[in-house]
């Protein structure tokens, strides 16, 4: 899927700084005033210190990553045990509830070559407070010269309590969701959302995954279509199909394909993007938060599949390449 640059939720998370020594104010903008915090006290978790080896390199110049005004820089520790990089962020949440947040991190070499990615999540971040995390990016090719630093490549923020899981301890409501990876093709993209039963209690759906489509003020996005199966955007992308009663049982676990083109026509329409959807599984149930980062472009329309039953060993069932060769397992 393509990755979407860092943007306004950054604004909204009032966040980040990485520091090799010393800290800056993760709030600090441009021209040297700060944005308010949000309410009630910040409190900075320990983070993990970075590897003992890693300080006798000197750190790289901050390097301001655009976001919507705030200046979030980037300082870096590389080196370690074993060529790594390493870096130390913080997350302040402005929002009224918690968030938790996932950041994309590429390690670079002193040219400004990609070397290697990673993505760390912070959980629940209490609003109002700061927590800081120590980031190390492994299985560098070689060892990182003097210079080179570790970029955020991306930002994304969800309520903490419709934040996706694809493991680790059971809802309340019985049922995991998430978004794997998906698959694009010249210009058409599709992305599996997939449901676990991990309750004690049979699961029961019928139709299609109620969809909510949010742009990156995590405002319902308008002008939008949402339409029940992918027929009309492409055949053959595994959201085709009539809905089927499902009985997902304890340890089961089900499908549904969202699929749509990122075509931008010549015209005065803004192509529209939406990182953020709201899935519920069937009427009545509590929303999970996906980022399948919906490039929609000017075609104002996605298509959803019906939810079907994944057969698969490990619940990694197959969906159609979109682009016409044999299918390619989710994630």
């Amino acid at each position: 899927m393509p990755a979407a640059s860092l943007t306004r939720p950054v604004a909204v998370a009032g966040l980040l700084l990485l520091t090799a020594c010393g800290t800056q104010e993760a709030n600090s903008r441009s021209d040297g005033s700060s944005r308010p915090r949000g309410p009630g006290p910040t409190e900075i978790a320990s983070a993990r210190p970075c590897p003992a080896e890693s300080t006798g390199f000197r750190p790289s110049a901050p390097t301001p990553v655009k976001g919507d005004g705030l200046v979030d820089a980037v300082t870096v520790i590389t080196a370690g045990d074993g060529p790594r990089a390493c870096a130390q962020f913080q997350v302040t949440n402005h929002e009224a509830e918690p968030f938790t947040y996932t950041i994309s991190f590429t390690a670079q070499s002193a040219s400004g070559e990609a070397l290697a990615n990673t993505e760390q999540t912070v959980a629940s971040v209490p609003p109002g407070r700061t927590v800081r995390r120590t980031v190390v990016v492994d299985d560098l090719p070689g060892a990182p010269a003097e210079g080179g630093g570790v970029k955020i490549t991306k930002v994304r923020g969800v309520p903490a309590d419709e934040a996706p899981a694809s493991a680790g301890s059971c809802p309340a409501s019985g049922v995991r969701v998430h978004a794997d990876e998906g698959s694009a093709a010249m210009g058409l993209r599709a992305v599996s959302l997939r449901l676990e039963n991990c309750g004690t209690r049979v699961t029961r759906l019928d139709g299609y995954p109620r969809l909510q489509l949010l742009d990156d003020d995590h405002k319902p996005l308008g002008g939008v279509r949402i339409l029940h199966g992918g027929s009309a955007i492409a055949t053959g992308t595994g959201a085709d199909g009539e809905p089927q009663p499902l009985a997902v049982r304890p340890g089961e676990r089900a499908y549904a394909v969202l699929v749509w083109r990122n075509t931008v026509d010549n015209g005065t329409a803004e192509p529209a993007h939406a990182p953020y959807v709201r899935v519920r599984a069937k009427p009545g149930v509590a929303p999970v938060m996906v980022t399948p980062e919906l490039d929609i472009g000017t075609t104002g329309r996605v298509g959803i599949g019906p939810w079907k039953k994944d057969e698969t060993p490990g619940g990694g069932a197959t969906r159609p390449s979109v682009s016409g060769a044999p299918g390619v397992p989710g994630s």
